[in-house]
């Protein structure tokens, strides 16, 4: 897979910066895999807001970015 096929993106949630990083599904050994992401807080303090709030993250890049794929 190419490496150019990840989209990235500047989120904010509850005025805290993340660079999310979506990786779009893809044919593998078990069928089709993904899609998949990753988020990767813009500072310390995204970073404990993160730990402290990652369902409410999952679920929102959930809605708003993967189910739209």
């Amino acid at each position: 897979m190419p490496s150019n096929r990840k989209i990235v993106k500047q989120i904010s949630v509850d005025k805290v910066k993340f660079t999310l990083e979506i990786y779009p599904a893809r044919e593998g050994c078990n069928g089709t895999e993904g899609p998949f992401w990753e988020i990767f807080p813009e500072d310390y303090h995204a970073a404990l807001f993160a730990f402290s709030n990652k369902q409410k993250l999952d679920n929102l890049i959930k809605q708003k970015f993967i189910d739209k794929l």
